[in-house]
């Protein structure tokens, strides 16, 4: 099956988000996730009381996803106890087994780089919900507000595409023609500061999806 070809219409979702007002507005405009970021080198992190007023506001059929790097088991656990998480998204060197011990649909970040073997990575984390395709730059785990060159998208995946990498109002609707990616993620392209959505760029950022698969 090719998850890369879009159904009719793109999934969204919103990362880094730290306000109420923001996973509000995003919920009103048809975003399908919002990313809570439990990362404490992250300018986007949220201490877990931020994170449950959050998760707490956002209407059925939205999902709320929380974004570990490298997290020791005690920590996501805690999380999971406090914090209503509906699907994990590991953005860190975890492996599979490591992702699959929380009892909860997961996703993978793999930061594109030249030689990535992707049949080789869609075979390990084949249990993952998708994996989500991120800039690579060393020393970072993504947040780089920087794409990556899109031909290395593959044209068939086993798993779910999710789009990430520098999108922004101005690219998205040329990213998904290009990649036909299931879902697109976006973090500072919509954003007055780090952590700070605007919402005349998430606006934009939704009409550009919506154009894209029209």
């Amino acid at each position: 099956m090719n998850h890369n070809t879009p159904p009719h219409r793109t999934r969204v979702k919103f990362c880094g988000i730290t306000r109420i007002e923001d996973a509000l507005h995003a919920a009103s405009i048809g975003v399908d996730a919002i990313g809570l970021v439990f990362y404490a080198k992250s300018p986007r992190h949220v201490s877990i009381d931020r994170a449950r007023a959050i998760a707490e506001v956002l209407p059925a059929f939205v999902t709320c996803v929380g974004l570990f790097v490298n997290a020791d088991y005690s920590e996501i656990r805690e999380i999971l106890n406090q914090v209503k998480i509906d699907l994990l998204q590991f953005h860190g060197d975890e492996t599979a087994a490591e992702c699959e011990q929380y009892d909860r649909p997961y996703i993978k970040a793999v930061r594109m780089c030249e030689g990535l073997d992707f049949v080789q990575i869609t075979e390990a984390y084949r249990n993952a919900s998708g994996l989500l395709l991120d800039t690579w730059e060393q020393n970072s785990f993504g947040g780089t507000g920087k794409s990556f060159d899109w031909s290395m998208v593959p044209n068939q995946s086993p798993l779910p595409i999710i789009l990430a990498g520098g999108l922004n109002p101005d690219n998205i609707e040329q990213a998904i023609r290009i990649t036909q990616p299931y879902a697109v993620d976006v973090s500072g392209g919509i954003e007055s500061a780090k952590g700070i959505k605007d919402r005349d760029k998430m606006n934009a950022f939704i009409r550009g999806v919506n154009s894209a698969t029209s």
